[in-house]
């Protein structure tokens, strides 16, 4: 009778390691693949996006549509690759970015006076977005290091799902 019974609860436990692999097979893949959220921090996306808001975000139209001046976007920092961004597209391949030439911080703190301000005009790259922040006087963005390849953008942003008081689309 005990062989019977320690029999049952093996069957019971491989029966739920295959399902337990199962789901997280199923949940890696869309993860990975389909879509996941994304909790926001920090003030660079301001005063579109707020620290601590979760966003839910795509990663299948980049099959059948391109990305798009305006569309927010993960993307992987090109200055620290284990850390994400969100940024918003401003400019894609080819079209014309005019900009502020940014100055070293090293240069601000060095130099007594103001510096001048120069202006510069360039194209994205072909393959690369420009994105910058909405929070202009508090984003490290394409302004600080050029333009961003297709390739390091993870993700694009459809919605904010949290805090709920503020659920919608972007």
């Amino acid at each position: 009778m005990k062989m019977g019974m320690g029999y049952t609860v093996l069957s019971r436990l491989r029966t739920l390691a295959r399902y337990t692999i199962a789901y997280a097979c199923i949940t890696h893949c869309t993860f990975e693949y389909v879509g996941d959220f994304v909790l926001c921090k920090g003030p660079s996306m301001e005063p579109t996006l707020f620290s601590d808001n979760v966003l839910l975000t795509e990663r299948l139209s980049k099959y059948w549509r391109k990305y798009q001046s305006g569309d927010i976007i993960i993307a992987v920092s090109p200055v620290n690759a284990s850390q994400y961004i969100c940024k918003r597209i401003v400019a894609v391949s080819g079209e014309k970015i005019t900009t502020l030439k940014p100055t070293p911080i090293e240069a601000e703190t060095a130099a007594k006076q103001p510096t001048e301000v120069k202006m510069v005009t360039d194209y994205v790259p072909h393959g690369c977005v420009w994105i910058e922040g909405d929070n202009k006087s508090n984003s490290s963005d394409s302004r600080y290091y050029g333009p961003i390849p297709l390739g390091l953008i993870r993700s694009r942003v459809v919605c904010r799902i949290w805090p709920l008081s503020e659920l919608t689309g972007l």
